[in-house]
């Protein structure tokens, strides 16, 4: 469908618009377009750009329309809190498109019933979850759980297809879904408990990253050259943060409300693990929604590098309470994020440019 375009690019508007609040939060001086902007760094990241793409893969990859009403859905939700229209009626949107998402697998399934599958739906439906939860105006930190075992789950369900390369036993998968259970129970609990609920996501957290560290592809993938390399060292670097982020929800749960620990613990899961991941997977994603060519640069490297670094910082100025560490942290992360785009964009410019040479040749 045509609007995947539209939806692609909305997508990385949401993502730089997310990024913007994300700086404000942290105390930049930058323009805000209404008084409670800041507030909607999270939905805007998490429901309005990851929650657009990821639904809009999964939504090209099933070549079906019926399942373009996640992104849709998403992208609507992000944008009506960007409008400043009330939170219930973002979050009914976003509600909605999870609903979406969750259609989608029951559907994959019953075509090819599988623990992959199962597993990404159990992640369609943490989300759901926890746009319920938002929906309902529970306090963020009861719903950010949700949303970071949505991302996680999904994740690992990704990585477990792909495992069937390596022939694990029965046993080794168990694992992987033993952690990811422990991951799901710690979003219920903390509808009632959220720093218990914290504790408990924390260790399905740091049990999904022990699995990943010791039984992923990319261990396989990070030998090779090119692509490969970048691709293995991206994944490995992430599981480390998500074992970071794992012991952080463990050890410092009762921080798990706000200020500068809760801001370590969140982004230890949301810019180390999951931009990790976005920076892996970008250069065959992108291809498969738009149809451009986009090959690997070493460029690549520096985006990745610039990341681990700023979050480092970050992660620093947080749990040492040093603001002015903390604040440069973050905008280096939005630089990572800005270069991320940058060299993606120098990369698709090139691939067009070896198009056009082959096609000359032709």
């Amino acid at each position: 469908m045509a609007i995947r375009f539209p939806l692609m690019a909305l997508s990385g508007l949401l993502l730089l618009v997310g990024v913007w609040a994300g700086l404000v939060r942290l105390g930049w001086e930058l323009p805000r377009p209404f008084a409670d902007f800041s507030d909607n760094h999270g939905p805007l990241m998490i429901v309005g750009f990851l929650g657009t793409l990821i639904c809009l893969e999964r939504a090209v990859a099933l070549k079906r329309q019926w399942p373009y009403g996640a992104p849709i859905l998403s992208a609507l939700a992000a944008a009506g809190a960007l409008l400043g229209l009330p939170a219930q009626a973002a979050a009914a949107a976003a509600t909605l498109g999870s609903l979406f998402l969750v259609a989608v697998f029951v559907f994959l399934y019953r075509r090819q019933p599988a623990p992959h599958i199962a597993l990404m739906g159990a992640g369609a439906s943490l989300w759901l979850g926890g746009n319920l939860a938002w929906y309902f105006q529970y306090p963020l930190n009861h719903v950010v759980p949700w949303w970071a075992g949505f991302l996680a789950v999904t994740i690992a369900g990704e990585r477990l297809e792909l495992s069937r390369l390596l022939r694990l036993s029965t046993w080794d998968r168990m694992k992987l879904l033993l952690a990811s259970g422990v991951l799901i129970f710690g979003p219920f609990v903390s509808l009632r408990d959220p720093l218990l609920g914290a504790r408990v996501a924390g260790v399905g957290l740091f049990g999904l990253a022990l699995w990943l560290l010791r039984y992923d592809l990319a261990w396989r993938t990070a030998r090779l050259h090119g692509l490969g390399r970048f691709m293995g060292i991206s994944l490995l670097s992430g599981y480390v943060w998500l074992a970071a982020a794992g012991l952080l929800w463990i050890g410092l749960h009762d921080s798990f409300v706000a200020g500068p620990r809760y801001d370590a613990m969140l982004h230890a899961v949301f810019v180390g693990f999951v931009f990790s991941m976005i920076f892996a997977h970008a250069p065959i994603i992108f291809p498969s929604v738009t149809g451009l060519q986009m090959p690997f640069q070493q460029l690549f490297y520096g985006h990745l590098a610039l990341l681990h670094l700023s979050l480092l910082l970050r992660l620093a100025g947080d749990l040492l309470e040093l603001a002015a560490l903390q604040r440069w942290g973050g905008l280096l992360n939005a630089a990572a994020i800005l270069l991320f785009l940058a060299n993606n964009a120098r990369a698709v410019s090139r691939g067009r440019s070896l198009s056009s040479t082959a096609d000359s040749q032709i």
